[in-house]
């Protein structure tokens, strides 16, 4: 399968777990996918992970946000935080989750033709 690569464009938590929750769905499937967060989206990954409709999710039986990462993470989802967005977040790589990673929106697209925004 083609690889995809799915960006969050901004810090609406709603966005983000709509975005890992494709991301999932792609991996699942056996396809490679890459989720970027870029720029102020990197704010989303400062812990504790939390979402304000977090105990809806939990009330409807759907995994929370932090869960759903921890998810897409064990399907095989690559997480890249943009290293301009740590900056704009005031954290450090030391403070993401662990098994992501930072890097550039080049490398972010770079070898992944397919890609969706969220």
């Amino acid at each position: 399968m083609r690889p995809l690569t799915v960006i969050v464009a901004g810090p609406d938590p709603a966005r983000f777990h709509a975005a890992l929750s494709l991301a999932a769905a792609a991996a699942a499937l056996d396809r490679p996918v890459r989720l970027f967060l870029q720029a102020e989206a990197v704010a989303l990954l400062r812990a504790p992970i939390a979402a304000p409709g977090d105990a809806a999710y939990a009330k409807a039986g759907m995994p929370v946000l932090a869960a759903l990462l921890e998810e897409a993470q064990a399907l095989g989802v690559a997480v890249t935080a943009c290293q301009s967005g740590l900056a704009l977040a005031e954290m450090t790589a030391a403070a993401l989750p662990p098994e992501v990673d930072t890097g550039g929106l080049i490398e972010a697209l770079a070898g992944h033709p397919e890609i969706a925004v969220f």
